[in-house]
């Protein structure tokens, strides 16, 4: 489920605990190597197929009725010295958050897992190349539905499945596609792989847009001006950037910057628009 989606599902103390832990994860995503956010991500995922299947344990986790401590302490307990560190501090946040349902704490995991590894492809810059592979193998999967059932029968064994998979998937798709793909057919949720597919081709596309800033400016920008933007920019969020500039005179002068979901207005306009606002009426 691709985030955008997820979060759509998710009732008000989840929605919450995912996007304090989606923050967290991006902290790390930045500071970290593609090998490591690799490792991370086999991490989170296996923490999310034992809570999926293990029931009880995974609410007795999500309980809001057990103090965060206690739940904190047994993931600990679980998981140390058979996940990374920092998956282990990931988990021990998202165990001590409030979730509204039980489950809402494995689709929490598999969209940061999920993120981790996309993490691979932005730091060696093939996300746009992953966002391809997965949008038309979903496409392949659309015009074969045959061949997407097989993919997710539950009768065939996991390791079955993710065979023929890899065997699909050899010489026209990256580590990261695949291994994104081989966890959905892994997962006992799956049921329309072509549609996953696509889900993932627009959580990849929003992963790209983290490195772009929309640049809105009255005037034209000098390059030198642009390179100085984008060395600003890099360093206030950790991470290379792209620009896109736009020439808009709505904007009167200053400059309006967009990156992601983040909006950094410095324009004239909207401080005249801020300075209109605080006018008593």
């Amino acid at each position: 489920m691709a985030e955008s989606t997820l979060e759509s599902t998710l009732q008000s103390a989840s929605r919450e605990a995912l996007a304090d832990a989606v923050r967290r994860l991006d902290t790390h995503v930045d500071a970290s190597a593609g090998p490591d956010l690799a490792v991370l991500g086999d991490d989170l995922f296996s923490v999310q197929r034992l809570l999926q299947s293990e029931t009880t344990l995974r609410r007795h986790l999500a309980d809001p009725s057990v103090p965060a401590e206690s739940r904190t302490e047994l993931a600990r307990r679980l998981f140390d010295g058979k996940v990374g560190a920092t998956a282990l501090d990931l988990v021990s946040n998202l165990v001590a958050s409030r979730w509204s349902r039980s489950i809402d704490l494995v689709e929490a995991l598999e969209a940061l897992a999920r993120r981790a590894v996309l993490g691979v492809a932005e730091k060696d810059g093939t996300l746009d190349e992953v966002e391809d592979q997965l949008f038309r193998f979903g496409r392949v999967l659309d015009r074969e539905p045959r061949l997407s059932a097989l993919l997710v029968d539950r009768t065939t064994p996991a390791d079955k499945r993710a065979a023929l998979l890899a065997e699909l998937l050899r010489g026209k798709a990256s580590a990261v596609t695949t291994t994104l793909l081989e966890q959905a057919v892994r997962s006992p949720r799956v049921l329309a792989l072509d549609l996953v597919a696509g889900q993932l081709a627009e959580l990849a596309a929003a992963r790209r847009d983290r490195y772009v800033a929309h640049v809105r400016s009255a005037v034209a920008l000098s390059e030198q001006q642009e390179q100085r933007l984008t060395e600003s920019l890099g360093r206030l969020y950790g991470r290379p950037i792209s620009l896109q500039v736009e020439h808009d005179p709505d904007v009167l002068g200053g400059l309006v910057v967009q990156v992601g979901g983040e909006l950094i207005d410095g324009s004239v306009a909207g401080r005249l628009a801020a300075a209109r606002r605080g006018l008593p009426t």
